[in-house]
């Protein structure tokens, strides 16, 4: 079972991100504000559930939460800075785009830099211990699906709806054959990699980012 709050008092809000590791498309992030001592048995790590379950559980997320908000960053963008820094950047965009305002960030990883003034927690596997996190990747990841399904339809060669754009033989074998879309991510390795090598784009952020002021040192008691 998940923990509902990180903090006794506080106003918490779930941080998590969704196709940081597919080779065409938009990265999504999500935020999701829940009630104080909220409680759902079924609510867990979108991966570690049926696509049926995201969906029913999206509908219930977004009638209980507080608030919540989904946001995203183009490929173009990816391409330009990296895909941390560009998935970073959608879940602070998710925040800003809140009709409420948080007073602490639970943020899924280890890295963050943040573009507020909120405390923010990084939590290692986050979406698999806080109901909040768990909350914001199910709302990441089925809209970045429903928006994988529609650009299906522009380019229905790559299998979008079915690898919503992650780096399956399928998806390596049609670039081989059509070549990149302006969707695919153009830092990132696009042919099929050797068993030694990575599709993944790598990306390091700076000292500053990683040590942000807000960024809180201590878990509290």
């Amino acid at each position: 079972m998940l923990y509902s709050q990180y903090t006794p008092d506080l106003i918490e809000c779930g941080l998590d991100e969704a196709g940081r590791g597919c080779l065409a498309g938009a990265v999504f992030a999500a935020a999701v504000v829940l009630p104080k001592g909220y409680r759902n048995d079924t609510l867990n790590d979108s991966k570690q559930l049926t696509e049926r379950q995201r969906y029913a559980l999206r509908d219930q997320i977004q009638h209980d939460a507080l608030g919540w908000a989904v946001a995203s960053v183009d490929a173009d963008e990816i391409d330009r800075t990296n895909i941390l820094r560009a998935a970073i950047h959608a879940m602070n965009l998710a925040v800003k785009k809140l009709s409420l305002t948080p007073e602490l960030l639970l943020v899924d990883g280890n890295r963050f830099y943040n573009e507020s003034l909120i405390p923010y927690y990084t939590i290692v596997k986050g979406d698999g211990k806080y109901l909040s996190i768990a909350a914001a990747s199910i709302l990441a990841k089925t809209y970045r699906d429903d928006y994988m399904n529609q650009l299906h339809q522009q380019y229905p060669q790559y299998g979008w709806d079915r690898n919503k754009g992650y780096p399956t033989a399928a998806h390596y074998n049609a670039l081989a054959q059509f070549g990149p879309t302006p969707l695919h991510r153009q830092s990132f390795k696009l042919s099929k990699p050797s068993e030694t090598t990575s599709n993944k784009a790598v990306a390091t952020p700076s000292k500053s980012e990683l040590t942000s002021p807000n960024r809180l040192k201590q878990r509290p008691k």
